[in-house]
């Protein structure tokens, strides 16, 4: 028998029986994690979260993130969430701050200070220096009757009984919870804001979400060899020019407007008729076809052309001549 065979089938064998019950433990540690942010949610102080909405709501300058350690991690997060969805934010390292960096501080800001225990000493040492600069002082903090808590206009507790941490000692439920109120405190000023889709892309714009909601149709319109036939245009005549100008439609004019539209699917049906090549381009349109403007933005007419299951748009300009196609065929 091998004997380094049967050493190796013991450690993989060892190692499987590991992994299994460390996948076990992990999923714990979800659910554990899940179930803090629902004790968290039916906890919450709904009078301070106001009092806190209310100054984010009214702060003409910076909302001013602070924390210490991971609470710092955390806080870039939130600050980098607030500034995304139209809240001016940044984060401020309390150490820094300290040493200088509380001049970028000014009179309109509010500042939100992070401490789960509430007595991180960066953290209070800088609420001397805050108070004196007439800010107002958001808390969030897992200890109601801190000295952080004492000295802040409003403070939303973290609220959990402890730490996912088998030693209850690493930051895990309390980061969690703390990353969670912010979102939730970002949100709400998006809602009260109404702060749109095209708003956040305005932040976003090298993003692909910011391209395509900031994207107007007149930037991919199709303006060359515009398949245009009359309303007497016999059915033969529409096929020629439909394959002639290669969009799979037909636009039909009267007195130089748009009367209505004719696609491949039009021809296909027509073709099963009685004496197709007898009918007229008036016979067999779809009338008062959808319609959009050079303007208008693409995400939007979007929407309208996948509602209707249409892939193909007329476009006008502001004099209501037609300046050419949208067309999308994904939809």
């Amino acid at each position: 028998m091998n004997l380094s065979m049967v050493g190796k089938s013991s450690v993989d064998f060892t190692r499987k029986n590991d992994l299994d019950r460390v996948v076990v433990d992990l999923e714990l540690v979800l659910n554990h994690q899940g179930e803090s942010l629902k004790k968290l949610s039916r906890e919450i102080d709904h009078e301070q979260y106001q009092v806190a909405l209310e100054l984010l709501l009214k702060c003409k300058g910076h909302v001013v993130v602070c924390g210490m350690g991971k609470s710092g991690h955390v806080g870039k997060k939130i600050a980098a969430s607030f500034s995304s969805t139209g809240t001016p934010s940044f984060f401020l390292h309390p150490a820094e701050a300290f040493h200088g960096d509380l001049g970028m501080l000014t009179k309109d800001d509010v500042v939100i200070l992070i401490s789960n225990s509430g007595e991180t000493n960066e953290i209070l040492q800088l609420i001397p220096s805050i108070k004196a600069f007439g800010n107002k002082i958001i808390a969030i903090s897992g200890k109601n009757d801190s000295t952080l808590t004492k000295n802040s206009t409003a403070t939303l507790l973290i609220n959990i009984d402890k730490e996912s941490c088998p030693n209850n000692l690493a930051p895990t439920v309390s980061t969690t919870a703390t990353i969670a109120i912010g979102d939730a405190l970002v949100v709400s000023l998006m809602k009260l804001r109404n702060f749109k889709a095209h708003d956040f892309a305005k932040f976003h714009p090298g993003g692909s979400l910011g391209r395509r909601l900031l994207t107007k149709v007149k930037d991919v319109i199709k303006t060359n060899n515009l398949p245009l036939v009359s309303l007497n245009s016999l059915f033969c005549d529409v096929i020629v020019t439909m394959n002639k100008c290669r969009y799979g439609v037909g636009l039909v004019i009267d007195n130089n407007e748009l009367v209505g539209i004719i696609t491949d699917g039009d021809l296909r049906r027509t073709m099963m008729l009685d004496h197709p090549f007898t009918m007229t381009a008036k016979d067999i349109m779809t009338h008062n076809p959808k319609k959009c403007y050079d303007n208008d933005i693409l995400s939007d007419v979007e929407k309208i052309m996948q509602k209707n299951k249409i892939s193909t748009v007329v476009v006008f300009n502001e004099n209501d001549d037609i300046s050419g196609l949208i067309q999308i065929y994904n939809i």
